[in-house]
């Protein structure tokens, strides 16, 4: 049977919706339908959603009228207990019968190798779309993520903001129903200033063409591609190139339904303050595109983006200049300012702003800070003393007009102010260094003395709230812990730092004295700090199994857990690799059941079968080479050297009866078992290795 299909749209329509949430409101509500229509088991050909500041759409393209006919079948009680010796029916076989509205004469047969059985087959008649559409979308609607519901007229209904429209049109015809108290029609709005009253949509597969026609660009992708070609463009004629932001580029998407991009521009005189806070004025509060020369030098022009394609655009474009020029004196001003005085005078200012409650002020934190920077300075080989400067003046900028203004640029600011003071370079960069990543896949800090104080910043911010007990919990990390300490692995990793975490942690804990009440905060920041190398390997895609076998170790130098990710990986990939970790788990598993003690070492002369003799020498052999590559770090030819006893392992567990009847020789081959063990376990326990 051919099914009829057609196309469905369903379009909520607004008042103009948060920018920032636009994007997640409509994939939010695209995925509810789908899934929905999926559990309906209600097929199509695919699904489209659509987003502009007033509307949120979903296009489903080749959608069945209605769901299939299921065919059901439903068991009763057995032929023996629904009938008596007389053949009358029993009380249970008429209520059987009677719930399907049937008599029991009319009940079919059901019979198997197992018995008899009553049975009633009746077929369920599939729902058509215009029963099932409506729920669905009120249901999607509920679940949309919105935080602050709002109401609007006299009414008490409540959503993210108003609503006017409600599309819901199956190929040409409408589908009755209601959402938010709007009752569903055919009519959407245009664009608010290009198009008067409402818009009639003919077909659901006219959509986007009508809405075009009314300066409408419907698709949310499309939209946010036209714009970024267009500031590419705009860029290229003025010879310069558009700062890129993605974040940027979907609100300022979000903000506009018929993109039109326009170039503006202002004082020169402004280039003379830092670039940063004039890209961060134009960018956060202006929603500009801030413009480069092809050498990175900001120039005075700005790319926006209007939704008004005006008759006359030199006269949006001064509006825009107009409205910038503020912002931009404002930044001026303050860093004309804050260059008055030093950011050593800014020190005792410190000593009012609080790090945390329990454990003081940012003064005091800015002293640790500068000890435990001089301290990985003094075990990387960095100048001790530029380190503690760098340290100690690390959080000065603080206090300065411009970061007060705009937060964004700490650390930047206080590069560009210890340049003006005279402080030596490396510490003016570690300045801009200490707050970095900032994020996932963010630059690392560029000089060893910014690495210093990077780190130094982030163990005292983990023992410190650790040692408070308020360590992160579910969702909740209001001091970004979690992204502390992938940061600091970041850091020691890549930028091959041979730093033991577990000796940075014990110089934090010594450096905040009395401040801390949790007894256990060294072992449970190393374990928190343990726990990010998973999400860390995760994303160079190391296979878990590998990180879970190198965690079981536990190794407290990052580096050093480095060199054993990457050799435990390259041995995974050996022939040797599956048969050596099966050993391995049941020689754990031989062990975790022996009650005895161990010998000291294996005893040769207990050795009376030649597999078990076979394997003692070549891991006699074996261990001659492999206590210097371990030594030497060097895990991975460790490991090589190792899988060589794949043989006489084999071997010796089809030949040896390991559990002998004889305590002595048993414990004896425990032994060497366990010695070998230890091998691959001061490495990795390869035995969880999958």
């Amino acid at each position: 049977m051919i099914m009829t299909t057609e196309t469905l749209l369903i379009e909520l329509g607004t008042e103009e919706l948060p920018p920032k949430s636009l994007k997640t409101l409509a994939v939010t509500f695209h995925d509810q339908i789908k899934a929905q229509l999926d559990t309906a088991k209600l097929s199509y050909t695919d699904i489209h959603w659509y987003a502009t500041p007033r509307r949120l759409a979903v296009k489903v393209n080749g959608l069945v009228a209605s769901q299939a006919d299921k065919a059901i079948e439903k068991r009763g009680p057995a032929v023996n207990v629904a009938f008596d010796a007389e053949g009358k029916a029993s009380k249970a076989a008429e209520g059987w019968a009677r719930s399907n509205g049937i008599t029991v004469a009319e009940a079919e047969r059901l019979v198997t190798d197992k018995g008899e059985w009553l049975l009633h087959k009746t077929v369920e008649q599939g729902k058509h779309i215009e029963q099932l559409i409506p729920d669905m979308v009120n249901q999607a609607v509920a679940k949309l993520p919105v935080p602050k519901p709002m109401r609007w007229g006299s009414g008490r209904t409540q959503f993210i903001r108003p609503v006017h429209t409600l599309t819901m049109l199956y190929g040409e015809k409408i589908i009755a129903g209601e959402t938010l108290n709007v009752s569903a029609n055919n009519v959407v709005t245009g664009h608010r200033f290009h198009h008067e009253g409402l818009v009639h949509i003919d077909h659901a597969d006219n959509y986007e063409a009508i809405l075009r026609d009314a300066y409408v660009v419907a698709d949310y992708e499309e939209r946010k591609k036209t714009i970024l070609e267009q500031i590419n463009n705009a860029a290229k004629e003025i010879d310069g190139i558009a700062l890129p932001d993605e974040e940027l580029l979907d609100e300022v998407t979000s903000l506009v339904e018929w993109p039109v991009v326009l170039v503006g521009s202002f004082d020169e005189e402004f280039l003379n303050v830092p670039a940063e806070p004039l890209i961060y004025s134009m960018k956060d509060h202006q929603k500009y595109f801030p413009v480069t020369n092809t050498g990175g030098k900001l120039l005075n022009k700005f790319i926006f983006v209007s939704n008004i394609a005006s008759k006359d655009p030199s006269q949006v474009i001064k509006g825009n200049e107009k409205v910038i020029r503020p912002r931009l004196a404002d930044a001026e001003f303050f860093f004309k300012t804050d260059k008055k005085h030093t950011l050593e005078s800014r020190l005792t200012s410190l000593e009012s702003v609080l790090f945390q409650k329990q454990l003081g002020t940012v003064k005091a934190k800015s002293e640790r800070i500068a000890r435990l920077s001089e301290f990985v300075a003094e075990k990387t080989g960095d100048d001790k003393a530029l380190a503690y400067r760098a340290g100690l003046l690390s959080k000065t900028d603080l206090m300065s007009d411009m970061v007060l203004e705009f937060p964004q640029v700490q650390g930047t600011m206080g590069k560009y102010y210890a340049q003006y003071d005279g402080e030596h370079a490396d510490v003016a960069q570690a300045l801009e260094d200490q707050y970095r990543p900032r994020y996932a896949g963010d630059s690392l800090p560029e000089q060893t003395i910014g690495c210093a104080v990077a780190i130094a910043d982030k163990i005292d911010s983990l023992v410190g709230i650790f040692g408070i007990n308020q360590p992160p919990k579910g969702d909740k990390d209001p001091f970004a812990l979690r992204r502390a300490a992938i940061g600091l692995i970041r850091i020691i990793i890549e930028k091959q730092l041979n730093l033991d975490i577990a000796e940075l942690i014990t110089k934090s804990v010594d450096l905040y004295q009395d401040k801390l009440s949790n007894d256990d905060v060294a072992m449970q920041v190393l374990d928190f700090i343990s726990g990010r190398y998973r999400a860390y390997y995760q994303d160079q895609k190391i296979a878990i199994d590998v990180i879970q076998a190198v965690l079981a170790n536990a190794p407290s130098k990052p580096l050093d857990f480095d060199k054993r990710i990457h050799a435990v990986t390259h041995f995974k990939t050996l022939a040797e690799s599956a048969t050596l970790a099966a050993a391995n788990k049941r020689v754990g598993n031989i062990l975790v059941k022996f009650k005895g003690e161990l010998y000291s070492e294996f005893k040769q002369e207990l050795a009376s079968e030649a597999a078990e003799q076979e394997l003692a020498e070549s891991f006699a052999k074996v261990k001659v080479k492999v206590v210097p590559l371990m030594a030497a770090k060097d895990y991975q030819n460790a490991l090589a050297e190792l899988a060589t006893l794949k043989q006489p392992i084999d071997n010796f567990f089809d030949n040896v009866m390991v559990m002998a009847d004889d305590e002595a020789v048993k414990t004896n081959r425990l032994t060497l078992l366990s010695e070998i063990r230890d091998s691959f376990f001061a490495i990795a326990d390869i035995s969880l290795l999958q």
